[in-house]
């Protein structure tokens, strides 16, 4: 019978570090102290795979801190989108879900960042009116397979208005988080870009980029003397090169 192996010491000085109770990452990497809260006019539902709970890297959690109006909601499926937010929703279609799946702004005849499409993946007529009707949006936080089972697990997302980003820069996160696609963005980076253009507040974006910033600086900086706590990311096989 083989002995069971002991523990290594970084593995047990992560276990031992507190974590932050608001948004929910280690001591030494959170960065609420410079959260600034924004008065949003439109809803934030940020549905959680249960297996993305990144405590390190992930923004769900510091995002929704952000909005004085903002829920999220850790799991697979809800059987309506007022029972994933907790509240009614009298007209469903005024609300936006953030999936891109296999549409792309770059295949579209747009120079908008910001797309409304159909369930057949082109573009909306009427793009203005469409958007400016939105009251509430729904973003999937997760990697791209596990939002994708989300998007799959909840039908009632079809009775919501689908959008998708074309984003001019490629995500903040760099080599610490590899994207498979150019236009794929961290949760924090696309509400910045979804409320921020809805509402028309560019304040909104640049708070939101200000924290994510804040956030991988802390991060990068714990790489040196935390490695426990913030690992270097290990290369994914089949990604391009940034």
């Amino acid at each position: 019978m083989s002995k069971q192996s002991k523990p290594d010491a970084g593995s047990a000085a992560a276990e031992t570090t507190p974590d932050c109770p608001r948004c929910l990452k280690p001591l030494p990497l959170c960065i609420c102290d410079s959260v600034t809260a924004i008065d949003n006019r439109i809803s934030l539902l940020i549905l959680q795979h249960p297996q993305e709970q990144d405590r390190a890297l992930g923004t769900a959690r510091l995002t929704a801190l952000h909005f004085k109006n903002a829920v999220v909601k850790i799991g697979l499926s809800w059987p309506s989108l007022s029972r994933a937010l907790g509240r009614p929703v009298a007209d469903p279609s005024r609300w936006a879900v953030l999936y891109l799946g296999s549409a792309k702004v770059a295949d579209l005849q747009t120079d908008r960042e910001v797309v409304a499409i159909d369930r057949k993946g082109e573009i909306e007529d009427h793009q203005r009116a469409i958007l400016k009707d939105i009251e509430g949006i729904v973003l999937l936080d997760g990697t791209w397979s596990q939002a994708k089972a989300l998007w799959w697990r909840n039908a009632w997302m079809l009775k919501c208005q689908r959008v998708i980003l074309g984003p001019s820069r490629p995500s903040r996160y760099g080599r610490l988080r590899r994207e498979p696609r150019r236009d794929g963005l961290s949760t924090i980076e696309a509400a910045a870009m979804l409320l921020s253009t809805l509402e028309k507040r560019p304040d909104i974006a640049e708070t939101l980029h200000g924290s994510f910033e804040r956030m991988l600086a802390r991060y990068r900086e714990a790489q040196h003397v935390l490695p426990e706590l913030a690992a270097k990311p290990k290369p994914e096989a089949g990604l391009p090169p940034p």
